[in-house]
């Protein structure tokens, strides 16, 4: 007992590492897809984010989702403190550290976070955006995640999301989508002559390809540590085959993008086929164990069509998504969250259904008065002649990049 609680423990661990490492994926492809005069405030705001996340989900989140839901809408509010007395005395029961277990959850709160903080680049203000988060992490998700992860309401009646494709993705999405609505679109974006969408090419291309990377390889700890455990033979055998179905998802996803691109555009679309692999990662993670290496291609590349579609009825909508999450994760997640009632013969499609439908109403509704209250109060997005000069001018007073490298003059907000 004390060996697997020891090697469930260092699993958890190494996982939740893989998962905090996708910060960085996030904040990379994120400062790629913005132009040059923005990637300042990306950067900060990943960082920023991250820690807001961590202290959110130790003073009011943890507790909140987990503890005493009983079936209920959320748990308690009240700091989370770490309980290992029981193992030092030689009761191993509990299966890992306690700090471990909390170390896993608040990373995947954190990915939550970033999911909207690429939608909305390029015009949202900091001040409000950290705002929007801490109430984000503390409390818009982990009430969610109680209802099927702390066994509330939604796990009662069946709901089966496995990693998080509605619970973290989707969530992410739905925050997103409530913000551009009321943020609105970049300027130039849906301005042209014949009113058809306008690209505004990010800053780099390779940043965004090793952003995109990094998370693939974050993923195998998101889906892989979602097992909890490792130190059975039966645990050892569902999470490699989880790593390999989140692998052949995401391969899928990206060749499914590929070749829709040049069906459609004569041309390989180099960010439609990244976000194709972050499309079928976050299909496959609602439910990852059950399905076959086929069936696992199967969701990865319908979750590549659904991303590309999703894009394009953006771009019809005129909403304005800097970095494509709103296809990726809230349409890949709903997809996602579907499938899993085409693999687990346990899961009911109606309960899938209104499971998403529940999250989506809540999240949309709540993130929606959040971002209308601070725009009226406070204000959330920056003025045109900021947008123009970009934000790291406007908000940081820098450039993330100094590319003239003769002239030292400091620089003027």
């Amino acid at each position: 007992m004390e060996i697997s609680y020891i090697l469930n423990t260092f699993f958890l661990l190494v996982c939740g590492a893989m998962v905090m490492f996708m910060a960085a994926g996030f904040a990379m492809l994120e400062a790629g897809m913005v132009r040059s005069k923005s990637v300042g405030v990306i950067l900060v705001k990943n960082i920023a984010l991250y820690a807001i996340a961590s202290l959110m989900f130790y003073l009011v989140g943890y507790n909140l989702m987990y503890l005493n839901v009983h079936g209920g809408l959320f748990g308690t509010p009240v700091p989370w403190h770490p309980d290992d007395q029981a193992a030092l005395n030689g009761d191993f029961s509990a299966g890992y550290a306690s700090s471990a277990g909390w170390f896993f959850q608040m990373v995947f709160v954190a990915t939550a976070a970033s999911i909207v903080s690429g939608a909305l680049a390029e015009r949202i203000k900091i001040w409000p955006f950290l705002i929007f988060v801490a109430v984000l992490t503390g409390f818009i998700y982990p009430i969610t995640g109680s209802w099927v992860w702390g066994g509330g309401w939604l796990s009662e009646l069946g709901f089966k999301d496995f990693a998080g494709s509605t619970l973290v993705h989707s969530l992410g999405g739905w925050a997103a989508l409530a913000g551009a609505l009321l943020l609105g679109a970049r300027r130039g974006r849906f301005d042209a002559a014949d009113g058809k969408a306008r690209a505004l090419p990010g800053s780099s291309l390779p940043q965004v390809t090793i952003g995109t990377f990094i998370l693939w390889f974050g993923w195998f700890g998101f889906n892989g540590g979602s097992q909890l455990a490792i130190a059975s033979t039966e645990d050892a055998l569902a999470v490699a085959k989880i790593f390999a179905n989140t692998n052949m998802a995401a391969a899928a996803g990206a060749l499914t993008a590929l070749a829709l691109g040049q069906l459609l555009y004569k041309r390989i679309d180099v960010p439609m086929v990244l976000n194709g692999a972050l499309a079928g990662l976050v299909a496959i993670t609602a439910g990852p164990l059950l399905p076959s290496l086929g069936v696992a291609i199967y969701i990865g590349a319908v979750g590549g069509v659904v991303m590309f579609a999703a894009t394009l009825i953006l771009d019809k909508l005129k909403i304005d998504d800097v970095v494509g999450a709103i296809p990726v994760h809230l349409v890949g997640g709903i997809w996602g969250t579907i499938a899993v009632a085409i693999t687990d013969p346990e899961a009911s499609l109606g309960v899938q259904l209104l499971g998403v439908a529940a999250v989506g109403a809540f999240v949309f509704t709540v993130s929606f008065a959040l971002w209308f209250v601070m725009k009226k109060a406070v204000g959330i997005r920056l003025r045109w002649s900021q947008e123009r000069r970009g934000s790291d001018i406007s908000e940081l007073g820098v450039r993330a990049y100094n590319l003239n490298f003769e002239d030292d003059t400091p620089l003027k907000a």
